[in-house]
């Protein structure tokens, strides 16, 4: 009989230490994972009006051409070849002309003074051709001349050529171009 009770009790302890087990509350297994975030980040683009932001010769025409509020529309697929007068060019027209054509009021003639300084399409400088016509954005048309290694567009010359972006192609020049009132 002793031995039962004995086994008897060590049943009950081995009872009590089971259920003691298995109603403990339990402690998840917390293992630390590094998770590494990746934020995309937008390959910077270099479209036309990028280039013109860019350069420290052509603030004037970046406030134009923000103002007119063609930078989306310049900055959009394309391609673009723009003719791009610097901030001498702009400094050359009659005193005043520039703050009024940034005036509110004046956008339509500021947006088609800008369209005439851009050509649909992406045109190199090696496919411009002495005599040749090309139309403007805003409908009309531009002369190229090329005699000595200078190339003019519209009188204007070409003072640096194909810089080349995203959605165009940039040739810088020396005079801002008006169209026929």
């Amino acid at each position: 009989m002793k031995s039962t009770k004995i086994l008897a009790l060590a049943g009950s302890f081995l009872a009590i230490g089971l259920w003691t087990a298995c109603s403990a509350p339990k402690e998840e297994a917390t293992e630390e994972v590094a998770v590494e975030v990746v934020e995309e980040t937008p390959e910077p683009s270099n479209t036309v009006v990028d280039i013109a932001i860019g350069s420290p010769d052509h603030t004037t025409l970046v406030a134009a051409v923000q103002a007119a509020g063609l930078a989306e529309t310049l900055s959009g697929e394309g391609p673009f070849t723009v003719f791009a007068p610097t901030n001498a060019a702009f400094e050359a027209l009659p005193a005043g002309t520039v703050e009024d054509l940034l005036k509110p009021e004046n956008k339509e003639t500021l947006t088609g003074i800008l369209t005439f300084h851009v050509v649909s399409g992406n045109v190199m400088s090696g496919d411009l051709s002495d005599g040749q016509i090309v139309t403007t954005l805003n409908g009309e048309t531009l002369t190229v001349s090329i005699a000595d290694g200078v190339v003019k567009i519209g009188g204007a010359t070409v003072v640096a050529a194909d810089l080349a972006g995203d959605n165009g192609v940039v040739h810088v020049i020396d005079t801002v171009l008006l169209p026929a009132q």
